[in-house]
C-alpha cells in the first residue's frame, strides 16, 4: 500500500476523441476477422492466452512504470494488484479452457424420444471492454482473458484517466496478440458512445453506478447485453467475537491499498460497542505500522477524484482520530480514521473511494445488518468472527455481490468463483469458467432420427389420437 508521492503533472490531458471513420473501419476489420471463423478454434484461443502471459513477463517493468505515472503507486504494488491477478487467471484459464468448450450431453423426456439433447457454447462476436481508472491492466486483462478464451474479438476501451496506461495497451496488445481480433480505442465519453453505437455483441462495464446506468440505457437502443461491475458501500462488520488483531490488520492492508481507490475495498466499519475501542486503536497502531517507512498521504488519481474524496469530509461530524490532512499540490489524502460520523452525511451515503474508513458504532449484529440493508446493495460484504452462526447470519440476511467472512476484497482473486454485482453493485458476472460463459452463447441443440416418426402427432387429429397425445404429454 505504499505510494509514489512526487507531485504529480496537474495539466490534464488534452481532450480527444476517436475518429468514426476510423472506429468503423477498425470494426469491420474485427468482424470479418470473426466471420472467418479462425478465433474459434481452440489453438486460436490458447494462443492469445500464450500472448497475455508473455506480455505479462516481458513487459512488467513498462507495465509497472505506467502504472506509477498515473496512480503514484510503488512497483510492488503494481505487480501483485495489475500483473500478478492477471497471470495466474490466464493461467487457470489456460488449464481448464478444452474442458469448457466441450459439449455437454443433457437428459430427454421420454416423450421426446429418440433422440439426443446437447448444448455448446460458441462465441458472441465482437464485444467491448469498457475499462475503469484504478486497476486498469487488471479490469482489462481479467474480462479480455475470458473474452478471447470464448473465441470473440475484443474492443478495449481504457479510462481517459489513466493515458500513460491506455497507450500502452495501444502497442502491446497489437504486439502480442492477434491485430485482427484485438484493438484498443482511445478517447473520452464520446468514444464511449461511439463505440456502443457500433450495436456490439456484449458489454462489460466497470465503473460508477451513475455510468452503468447510462451504458446499459445506450445500450438498450441495440439489444447488446451488458455486464455491469459497479461497486457500492461495502461494509466490513466487526463483532465481539472477532479476533481483532487480525481484523484490524486485513480492514487497514485492504482499505489503504491503491490509496482506498479499489471497487471491493471496505467503504466503512460497523462494530459492536463493547470492542470499538479495541479495534480502532488496533487500526491506528497497524496504519502507522504499515506506513513506518512513509511520510505524507496517499495519492489520489486526479485532481477531480482529490476534491471529490476531501470534500467528504466536510460536515462529517464524528471524531478524527487517525488522519485528515491532505495536500492539493500532491494530490494526496492521509489515511483516515473516523469514528461514528453523521448517519445522513454524504460520507456514508457515497462510496468514498479513497484512504478514509468512517467506524461506526453499533450494538448488536442486527443492528448493523439493518444500517446495511437500508442502502443500496454492495459488491462486498465483511465479517470478522469467529462464531458461525453469525457466518450463516450474513450470508442468509445480507445481500451482496459477494461475501468474504475474516478477511476482504480476496474472493476476486478466485478464478473458481462468479465475481460480480446485484442490485445498484452491478448485474452480471465474470472469471473463470463464468467469465468464459459470459462471454459464450449456450445454444440448445436437439438430434432426432428420422426411423421413428409417428403420424399420430401429425393433423388431422383423431379423437384417439388427441386422448394418447394428452397421455404423452
Amino acid at each position: 500500500m505504499t505510494s509514489v508521492t512526487d507531485r504529480p503533472d496537474l495539466t490534464p490531458p488534452p481532450s480527444r476523441e476517436a475518429d468514426p471513420e476510423a472506429v468503423s473501419k477498425m470494426m469491420a476489420r474485427l468482424r470479418a476477422t470473426y466471420a472467418s471463423g479462425r478465433t474459434r478454434d481452440v489453438e486460436w484461443r490458447l494462443r492469445q492466452l500464450d500472448g497475455i502471459l508473455k506480455m505479462l513477463v516481458e513487459r512488467e517493468t513498462d507495465i509497472i512504470d505506467a502504472l506509477t505515472g498515473d496512480l503514484g503507486r510503488a512497483p510492488h504494488d503494481s505487480w501483485m494488484t495489475d500483473v500478478a491477478g492477471g497471470a495466474a487467471e490466464c493461467r487457470f484459464t489456460r488449464k481448464h479452457l478444452r474442458r469448457w468448450m466441450r459439449r455437454q450431453n443433457t437428459g430427454m423426456p421420454l416423450n421426446l424420444r429418440p433422440g439426443k439433447a446437447f448444448y455448446q457454447y460458441e462465441p458472441l462476436g465482437v464485444v467491448l471492454l469498457i475499462s475503469p481508472w484504478n486497476y486498469p491492466f487488471y479490469l482489462t486483462i481479467s474480462p479480455l482473458i475470458s473474452a478471447l478464451a470464448a473465441g470473440n474479438c475484443a474492443v478495449i476501451k481504457p479510462s481517459e484517466h489513466t493515458p500513460r496506461c491506455a497507450a500502452l495497451m495501444v502497442e502491446l496488445f497489437a504486439e502480442y496478440l492477434d491485430p485482427d481480433a484485438v484493438a484498443v480505442v482511445e478517447g473520452e465519453a464520446a468514444t464511449t458512445t461511439l463505440l456502443i453505437d457500433q450495436a456490439m455483441d456484449h458489454i462489460i462495464f466497470t465503473g460508477a453506478p451513475v455510468i452503468g446506468k447510462l451504458v446499459m440505457e445506450r445500450a438498450a437502443r441495440y439489444l447488446t447485453p451488458v455486464t455491469l461491475e459497479l461497486g457500492g458501500k461495502s461494509p466490513v462488520i466487526v463483532t465481539k467475537k472477532a479476533d481483532l488483531k487480525v481484523a484490524a490488520r486485513r480492514i487497514a492492508w485492504s482499505k489503504l491499498l491503491n490509496s482506498g481507490q479499489t471497487c471491493i475495498a471496505p467503504d466503512y466499519a460497523l462494530v459492536e460497542e463493547e470492542v470499538r475501542d479495541q479495534l480502532v486503536e488496533q487500526l491506528i497502531e497497524t496504519v502507522h505500522a504499515f506506513r513506518a517507512e512513509e511520510t505524507g498521504g496517499q495519492r489520489i488519481v486526479n485532481a477531480r477524484q482529490f476534491d471529490r474524496v476531501t470534500s467528504l469530509l466536510d460536515g462529517a461530524g464524528g471524531r478524527t482520530v487517525l488522519g485528515g490532512g491532505s495536500d492539493r499540490d500532491t494530490l494526496t489524502v492521509e489515511p483516515t480514521v473516523i469514528v461514528d460520523p453523521e448517519r445522513d452525511s454524504r460520507l456514508m451515503d457515497e462510496e468514498i473511494f479513497g484512504p478514509i474508513l468512517p467506524v461506526l458504532t453499533v450494538t448488536s449484529l442486527t443492528e448493523a445488518f439493518e444500517i446495511v440493508n437500508s442502502k443500496p446493495k454492495p459488491l462486498g460484504a465483511y465479517l470478522f468472527s469467529s462464531s458461525k452462526a453469525e457466518h450463516e447470519r450474513l450470508l442468509a440476511e445480507v445481500s451482496s455481490g459477494g461475501a468474504v467472512i475474516n478477511h476482504l476484497a480476496m474472493h476476486c482473486l478466485v478464478p473458481n468463483l462468479p465475481f460480480g454485482g446485484v442490485g445498484n453493485s452491478g448485474m452480471g458476472a465474470h472469471h473463470g469458467e463464468f467469465g468464459f460463459q459470459t462471454f459464450s452463447h449456450r445454444k440448445a441443440v436437439l438430434y432426432k432420427p428420422t426411423w421413428l416418426d409417428p403420424t399420430l402427432i401429425y393433423p388431422p387429429y383423431t379423437e384417439l389420437a388427441k386422448k394418447i397425445i394428452r397421455k404423452a404429454f
